[in-house]
């Protein structure tokens, strides 16, 4: 099995005493959890660019089959 290496930076960040306190009560691997959520965030963010970028093909291919249908439509059975 082969090992990915990811190249990893150390940071400061600032944070809720309290919510550090019972992160650390909790066993919360902070590093886990910042990278997790930073992934699910930019990867919301960057859908939400690519709908934007492409909302002009979209409409376009939306009113194209609201006037001509799907290839194929004459041929479905259901």
């Amino acid at each position: 099995m082969q090992t990915i290496h990811i190249k990893k930076k150390a940071t400061n960040v600032t944070i809720d005493v309290n919510l550090l306190k019972k992160a650390k009560e909790y066993k919360v691997n902070l590093s886990q959890t910042l990278e997790n959520s930073l992934k699910k965030i930019i990867k919301e963010i960057e859908a939400q660019n690519w709908k934007r970028e492409n909302k002009e093909a979209i409409d376009a291919f939306n009113k194209r089959v609201s006037k001509n249908g799907l290839f194929g439509d004459n041929f479905r059975q259901f």
